[in-house]
């Protein structure tokens, strides 16, 4: 869920902390991604018995993201706080897809390219994973908690450029600047949001806006029934904490959860991930060690996996030497028109979302 119509609040009362970009504009950069948002993307399209095909388009993405020179940081979940437990459990329910990571039961191989905290009971599904990724040369971490934490700290302390994720808690944690819709589609358009430019659109603190992301909802505790993105906005402006607002709000219209438990969302908001600093490594994808894991202990075709190998390294070789034309040009390169006028290419798209949002102002984007 990650925090609850954040997105819409922030499209309406700070545009100017968002950015709309192109995939290619991350070349070179070093981004961590929350590879359960990015493994769930596909399982959500396919049917729950088709186990490969989470595995096949994680090897697709990768490859996506490799080929624009991005060098991509995959993190996983740790153990999930408790306050976490009911959602996680709820969602799994729904999906048909297991339970939390906690539940998960087998043995851990620990690789090269893999930083792991301890040692914790992992699924033979990330297991799968984590090879596939030393298998393709780009480094993994096991959180020991949240991987959006994890993630933020990581962009925090200045170890990535950038998070990608869909989930808007990554703000919340702290995370300075994150990534929407790094897709793998050439004509991506990647919404870029900045957490400083926010806060001071919205003329908040980091602390006041973890209190307003509460409020809006979170995944780790109720929020206050009734209260809309608006008037949750102006209540923090005004009385500055939950407390504050707690103090001022019409509970009859409003009512407060019993024995809410906002504080201690606050508290895991502004945990540091306790992790030493990892040591980043990629390498060039391992063919021979993919098409044995992929084709001869999976049921992936070879002619498939070579072919769309071949296509990353001419696609790769192709970027990188119009990289060096366009770096030999400097400033005379020409520019495109998106690049002065990037809402117009995204124009159509939100009018198509302001027309699924039922005829309100705030959609129940997250």
């Amino acid at each position: 869920m990650g925090i609850s119509k954040l997105a819409h609040l922030i499209r309406f009362d700070a545009p100017t902390s968002v950015r709309n970009k192109e995939i290619g504009d991350y070349s070179g950069e070093i981004i961590a991604l929350d590879t359960s948002i990015v493994v769930n993307q596909f399982r959500s399209a396919v049917p729950g018995h088709l186990k490969l095909s989470p595995l096949t388009g994680l090897f697709y993405r990768t490859l996506t993201f490799l080929e624009h020179d991005i060098k991509p940081v995959f993190v996983f979940d740790g153990r999930p706080p408790n306050q976490k437990r009911a959602v996680l459990e709820k969602r799994a329910q729904s999906t048909g897809w297991g339970s939390s990571p906690s539940s998960n039961t087998g043995s851990i191989n620990v690789w090269p390219n893999i930083v792991l905290k301890r040692s914790l009971p992992i699924s033979s599904f990330t297991q799968d994973c984590h090879r596939l990724l030393q298998l393709m040369g780009v480094p993994c971490i096991m959180a020991p908690g949240e991987a959006e934490a994890l993630c933020a700290h990581l962009v925090k302390s200045g170890t990535v450029n950038a998070v990608a994720s869909e989930d808007m808690d990554t703000l919340a944690f702290g995370g300075t600047v994150l990534l929407r819709q790094l897709n793998a589609k050439r004509d991506s358009e990647v919404t870029e949001y900045s957490l400083p430019k926010l806060l001071e659109a919205l003329q908040l603190t980091h602390k006041e806006f973890v209190d307003l992301c509460i409020l809006l909802g979170c995944d780790y505790c109720d929020k206050i029934g009734g209260l809309g993105p608006s008037r949750a906005l102006k209540l923090i402006k005004e009385h500055h904490t939950i407390e504050g607002v707690m103090e001022h709000v019409n509970r009859k219209t409003h009512p407060i959860p019993l024995n809410w438990e906002y504080k201690a969302a606050r508290k895991l908001f502004f945990e540091t991930p306790q992790i030493d600093a990892p040591v980043l490594v990629w390498n060039e994808p391992d063919e021979e060690g993919l098409v044995q894991f992929l084709c001869k202990e999976k049921p992936l075709k070879e002619e498939k996996v070579r072919g769309r190998i071949k296509k990353f390294h001419e696609s790769l070789l192709k970027r990188r030497k119009q990289r060096e034309v366009d770096e030999k040009m400097g400033p005379t390169r020409q520019s495109h028109l998106q690049e002065f006028f990037p809402a117009t290419r995204r124009r159509k798209a939100e009018s198509a979302d302001v027309g699924r949002s039922s005829g309100t102002k705030r959609s129940k984007t997250k």
